[in-house]
């Protein structure tokens, strides 16, 4: 175990200064995917199909407080959505069911840009990596004598760890990131039919009290 940690050390330090701001990528994208993976964890646990369709058969009659107080039964986004739509008056009610739609959709895109972000620049870094270790065996070339490998061999040692650590990290971040994109996808198309779901039965209700 020690030896292995030493290992990693030395393969930090060869790496040169380009490896911190690459382990902040990873620390980063660790802390992100952890998170998201929790989130979309309690999201799961949150969903409540039949809670809602009973809330819909209540706002179907026009039963407005019952189905507010069916919602507060449970903290699922769909539920939540619903419950912040029928909270206001009957002509904002489409308006505020929008933008509770749009929060939702804001809250599962939380750090989504950051992680694309991270797919793009780690490899980046690990090239800028690269370059500067060639830069820097170039330079020892023309100053050391060739009894001198090491210090040619160096600054290939760092431009190769450099490659290799960004193009991990952007490897180990795009999985959980095309996986979030899917989730966030599914939750979209979920919203969507909720909120279309929403606007019958309220424009059913208001018809009935019309007539």
């Amino acid at each position: 175990m020690e030896k292995g940690k030493e290992t990693m050390l030395n393969l930090i330090l060869k790496g040169g200064p380009v490896m911190y701001p690459l382990l902040i990528c990873s620390f980063i994208s660790l802390t992100i995917t952890i998170e998201r993976i929790i989130f979309w964890s309690i999201e799961r646990r949150r969903m409540d199909p039949k809670l809602l369709d009973e809330m819909f058969g209540e706002i179907e009659k026009g039963f407005y407080e019952k189905a507010i107080t069916l919602g507060k039964k449970s903290k699922g986004y769909l539920i939540k959505i619903v419950c912040s739509a029928l909270s206001h008056h009957k002509p904002s009610r489409i308006n505020m069911l929008e933008m509770a739609a749009d929060d939702e959709i804001d809250r599962m895109k939380r750090g989504m840009a950051v992680l694309d972000t991270i797919i793009t620049m780690a490899p980046l870094l690990g090239i800028l990596g690269t370059v500067t270790g060639i830069i820097v065996s170039f330079d020892f070339l023309g100053q050391a004598s060739i009894e001198d490998p090491k210090a040619v061999t160096g600054g290939i040692a760092q431009a190769l760890i450099t490659t290799a650590a960004g193009l991990i990290i952007a490897l180990a971040t795009i999985i959980p990131y095309n996986y979030f994109i899917v989730k966030l996808e599914k939750a979209a198309r979920n919203i969507e039919k909720c909120t279309t779901s929403f606007e019958i039965f309220h424009k059913k209700a208001k018809d009935e009290d019309k007539s």
